[in-house]
């Protein structure tokens, strides 16, 4: 879930079947802020020169929007959605988030899991952060100390992540050292994160909230009775939050107080 700010809607990816599979029928819809479908397929694999397969994150930088696509990082333009090229990055499980920093450089986690049949998280040791810079990823940190690293997002502190295969959020340094590790109990298989001045937003599957915390202090359910929360949005215009709810094909918006 990504608000585009300039053009005031919000854009959702549709993985559309198994994530795993390379099947080219993933798809990104637009919303408007009132909760009309405007373009359900507005970006669609196999029409139009599109390929993508199952979209997950997305961010934008300078007029375009970045989309994490298992192996590879795609790009769109934003206004008309039409392709504009593509990154692969060998030797990735599953790329997850994105995230753009102000100074135009692009973050992508590569996960380091598969879904297994029960739903399970299949760990294949991948687990890596990269960048993308001129047009090029390069790792930052391969390790599986980063713990399965899904959510990532800039804040005033640089960039920040969450982990699926433990209850932990932390930041990342320029050399791609960990930096501020903190637990965010009561939950843990974390997927979304968000920046807000010096707070996070986290959603948890273990505890089907949206979890509220800061970089070495406490986490608390901001939003409970989540049902399989995914990777979340922020209205900034209108102060919602944007919540994906992967397995059952809704999304919900929030106003925190």
């Amino acid at each position: 879930m990504l608000y585009d700010a300039d053009n005031d809607r919000y854009l959702v990816s549709n993985i559309n079947g198994n994530p795993d599979d390379k099947d080219n029928n993933g798809f990104i819809s637009v919303l408007s802020p009132d909760g009309q479908v405007t373009n359900l397929k507005w970006i669609e694999g196999g029409k139009a020169k599109v390929k993508l397969d199952a979209p997950t994150g997305s961010a934008i930088a300078k007029g375009v929007l970045y989309v994490a696509d298992l192996t590879t990082v795609r790009m769109f333009d934003l206004k008309t959605g039409a392709p504009k090229g593509e990154i692969a990055i060998p030797g990735t499980t599953l790329l997850n988030d994105v995230a753009a920093a102000p100074d135009g450089k692009v973050y992508v986690s590569d996960s380091g899991f598969t879904i297994g049949a029960t739903g399970n998280l299949e760990a294949t040791s991948s687990d890596a952060m990269y960048v993308i810079e001129k047009g090029k990823a390069k790792a930052l940190v391969k390790t599986t100390d980063l713990r399965m690293p899904n959510g990532i997002a800039w804040s005033d502190k640089g960039l920040v992540v969450c982990s699926s295969g433990a209850p932990e959020v932390f930041r990342l340094d320029e050399e791609g050292a960990k930096q501020d590790a903190t637990t965010t109990a009561p939950g843990g298989r974390l997927d979304g994160l968000i920046s807000l001045g010096d707070s996070l937003l986290v959603t948890s599957h273990e505890a089907s909230a949206v979890l509220r915390g800061k970089l070495g202090g406490t986490f608390e359910v901001a939003i409970p009775e989540q049902k399989t929360p995914a990777d979340i949005g922020y209205d900034t215009k209108r102060g919602r939050v944007l919540v994906p709810h992967v397995m059952v094909d809704t999304v919900d918006a929030y106003e925190l107080r």
